[in-house]
């Protein structure tokens, strides 16, 4: 497969530069596999090249989860990438967003399988147990995350856990999704185990210097999720959804971290512009401060070689960039209008105090003409915007402490140890937080209701539906309503829950593997 090939040979290559903070990465640029590992700087530098794959992940949730659900409407006057994703195009197997996913997330696991290949191989060179240890538990964990992400997006993929050569991946056929969950939870089961919980800089522990590694938590939240996910429904598909009903495994886990994970429920209220200590203010990014971040795609700004974010403004218009004042880059923003939907804007009551910061809703120049369409604003800072579009400076809550105590309220609803009670506490914490008033009786629909809106921009919306079972109930409702004048979007069918696997993979080798249903 060429795609495959490729992703092989960069894996090997490990050029890459850093977008975490404090992960002490300079690019390698001419070492090969075979002359580099020699010190146990050489495998550092290797495991952090493996987390660069994850520079891309923000971006993606929003246009491969967000923009494929309900909470963004097609308003666009010219066809742009993201609009067959939104509107449910059957010939979306070459779009630029379905390859994408593909293409990085297989670079990670293939850059993840080469530093263990050579913590096995090298083992002398490593220069301690105890990091080798770290570093595979670092490794398997990156492994687990990017299978996992492909997972949920493409159904059935390659299992493949070690180094294979270009002419060996041309062989590799696609695995149940039965099977690819086997690997993503053995990985993570070994991550909990070697993980360091914390960063106190005493060992076991992390040094603080070490900010942006893989926790023991954010082990434990990822394989929470994804027991969650594995028990959601099929839909009669060979998806992310297995039927399994293992809430129960999913709890413990979820339970670890809010008991001894030192993570706190972030109170500050939700305003615009976010204060200081809110959950994304640029100014909270320390994790020694942001109590709500189990687990960050880090990202730095500022720098001689550009490892800022672009996820800020993938969702913003560019004509609103053009807007503002003087002296702001005009560079930024998506052309067209990827618009918020009038049906998510209307699930926010004029007393919730999160609608203001998430949402912009009111008109802007755009080329002389009032432009009144809404659009995202939660990671948005308008006095931060770097020379560079591509160098924003805050980091992405890929697992966020809210999230963790939403997803234990899901397991007690499905029928995991808790109680009634358990639930509206976690439910009306966010709702206070919220400005809004106390709920008694929550079920799974005002429960999905709350994420909803709690985390709304944050690309989890297509996945929620995914787990609550009505995906296919909820979008062709709201298709009918959002959609009744414009007649963009076609129906929502169970095939449309995954993406097709891209076209430049079917291409590559011919048979070898046979496309997802409906494309």
């Amino acid at each position: 497969m060429k795609k495959l090939s490729f992703i092989i040979l960069t894996g090997f290559a490990l050029i890459s530069v850093s977008c975490k903070k404090n992960l002490n990465q300079v690019p390698i640029s001419a070492a090969t596999t075979e002359t580099f590992y020699k010190q146990p700087s050489d495998f550092i530098q290797a495991v952090n090249a493996t987390y660069n794959d994850l520079r891309g992940y923000p971006d993606r949730l929003l246009f491969l989860s967000e923009v494929r659900s309900d909470n963004i409407y097609p308003t666009n006057d010219v066809g742009r990438d993201p609009d067959p994703v939104n509107n449910f195009s059957k010939g979306i197997a070459p779009n630029t967003y379905v390859e994408e996913g593909w293409t990085a997330d297989f670079n990670g696991i293939f850059r993840a399988n080469t530093v263990l290949e050579q913590l096995t191989k090298n083992a002398s060179y490593v220069g301690s147990a105890a990091l080798a240890t770290r570093l595979t538990a670092e490794a398997r964990f990156l492994r687990a995350f990017f299978y996992f992400d492909l997972v949920r997006y493409y159904g059935k993929l390659p299992v493949i856990d070690h180094t294979v050569t270009s002419t060996e991946a041309n062989t590799i056929p696609r695995s149940n999704v039965a099977d690819v969950y086997t690997l993503i939870i053995n990985d993570l089961q070994y991550a909990i185990t070697n993980l360091p919980a914390n960063f106190s800089g005493t060992f076991p522990s992390y040094a603080a210097t070490d900010v942006g590694r893989a926790s023991k938590y954010a082990a434990e939240g990822l394989l929470a999720l994804v027991y969650m996910t594995r028990s959601g429904p099929t839909y009669g598909i060979e998806g992310p959804g297995l039927g399994l009903n293992k809430w129960n495994l999913a709890l413990p886990l979820l339970q670890d971290i809010i008991t001894n994970g030192g993570f706190v429920f972030n109170s500050a209220a939700y305003t615009f512009p976010v204060p200081a200590a809110g959950i994304f203010s640029y100014s909270n990014q320390s994790p020694a401060t942001n109590k709500e971040a189990v687990f960050d795609v880090m990202y730095l700004t500022g720098q001689s070689t550009i490892i800022g974010a672009t996820f800020p403004w993938q969702l913003v218009p560019n004509a609103y960039f053009n807007s503002l004042p003087a002296g702001n880059t005009p560079a930024n923003g998506a052309l067209g209008v990827p618009s918020v939907s009038n049906d998510l804007l209307a699930k926010f009551v004029a007393t919730d105090t999160r609608k203001s910061p998430t949402f912009h809703t009111t008109p802007f120049n755009n080329l002389g003409t009032p432009d009144f369409h809404a659009f995202y604003r939660k990671y948005l800072d308008t006095t931060k915007i770097p020379t560079s579009r591509f160098d924003w400076g805050i980091n992405f809550i890929a697992i966020r402490y809210t999230d963790i105590l939403m997803l234990k309220a899901e397991c007690i609803l499905h029928g995991a140890p808790g109680t009634q009670a358990d639930v509206d506490a976690i439910v009306n914490q966010v709702r206070t937080r919220a400005g809004l008033a106390n709920m008694t009786n929550v079920t799974l629909a005002q429960l999905f209701d709350e994420r909803r809106r709690e985390f709304a921009g944050e690309g989890s919306r297509w996945f929620d539906l995914q787990r609550s079972g009505n995906l296919i109930t909820i979008m062709n409702a709201w298709i009918t309503v959002e959609d009744a004048a414009l007649h963009k979007m076609n129906q929502v069918v169970p095939d449309y829950i995954i993406y097709p696997v891209p076209q430049t993979q079917m291409d590559a080798a011919p048979g070898l593997y046979k496309q997802n249903n409906g494309y």
